[in-house]
């Protein structure tokens, strides 16, 4: 049995180590091989939920202490995930001059949370995890109010919005999950400590198959339209890092924090973005999310990397 877990715990680590590489992996397959996933739709929000039980599971009284140890600190990088990306989101939609659905589709993942990997590049690039989990945590808990509010004020120009069914579903696929895991966490202590272990492979497993699913579904679409959402993408994801970096350091924060805005900023839990796309607008609407689970992945390892490097050069 031991040795079976700390299989299991190697694995998780290896797959976390290189979740990008798995993340273009299976975006590939998704793109070349679509028949092996298309087919598999209705899997996209039981698996986004798998991914939010597991978070739930992690959460501890301690994440949410630096809410009330520095509210100032967890307050600054909320609003600002919740000012930026979604503002940048709308300058581009209007800039590109992006069709309906995929400037909807945009603007849908920058009103999204801070993604699940944020914290894990935080702690990379030797930024404040404690201060990034916190304002993951918070960005989580506030979206059913925040991301239906934020669409609908920023992308009804391109269509009608529902706020009250993006609402209802958001609390499903994310509030629900996080609950019960924190549930299960506190009535099945030991059970849930050993599962955390396998939660990055658990994990990174739910969110690459959500990534082939919406790749395969699209795949004539990317094809017709992937360089101007990927471009959107890029500069939507990268003007997010550089702005929450600012943002932090004009309210005088140190690089240690700064870091952790910056990566909570530009970071969504783009598969909710996907989730929410494929269940109420059409299936383009879902592109931008699932390029940008691809790309913030990527450039999020990237910049925790260099950052890295640099502390240890200083």
């Amino acid at each position: 049995m031991g040795k079976r877990v700390n299989a299991v715990e190697k694995a998780s680590t290896f797959v976390g180590k290189t979740f990008a590489l798995w993340v273009i992996l299976m975006a590939g397959f998704g793109f070349f091989a679509p028949q092996l996933f298309v087919g598999y739709k209705s899997w996209i929000t039981p698996l986004l939920g798998i991914v939010m039980f597991g978070m739930g599971l992690t959460l501890s009284a301690a994440d949410f202490r630096e809410v009330f140890r520095r509210p100032a600190d967890v307050a600054i990088g909320v609003i600002g995930h919740y000012l930026i990306m979604p503002g940048i989101a709308y300058l581009l939609a209007v800039a590109l001059r992006l069709p309906p659905d995929i400037a909807v589709g945009v603007i849908l993942v920058g009103c999204c949370p801070s993604g699940t990997a944020s914290n894990v590049m935080t702690f990379l690039a030797k930024g404040d995890v404690a201060l990034g989990v916190s304002i993951g945590a918070v960005s989580t808990l506030i979206a059913p109010l925040a991301t239906p509010a934020l669409v609908s004020l920023l992308a009804g120009t391109w269509m009608d919005i529902n706020a009250e069914s993006l609402f209802t579903d958001i609390v499903k696929v994310l509030i629900v999950p996080i609950v019960l895991g924190i549930v299960v966490k506190m009535l099945f202590r030991k059970q849930a400590a050993a599962s955390v272990k396998a939660l990055p492979l658990v994990s990174t497993i739910a969110i690459v198959l959500i990534i082939a699913i919406i790749v395969s579904l699209n795949q004539p679409k990317i094809m017709a339209n992937g360089l101007l959402i990927l471009a959107a993408v890029i500069l939507h994801n990268l003007l997010g890092f550089a702005l929450g970096y600012l943002f932090a350091r004009m309210f005088g924060m140190s690089l240690a924090k700064r870091k952790a805005v910056m990566l909570e900023t530009g970071m969504q839990n783009s598969g909710l973005g996907a989730a929410l796309a494929a269940a109420h607008f059409s299936p383009l609407a879902a592109v931008p999310s699932a390029l940008f689970s691809v790309w913030h992945n990527l450039s999020g390892s990237a910049l925790a990397t260099w950052f890295a490097g640099r502390v240890e050069r200083d």
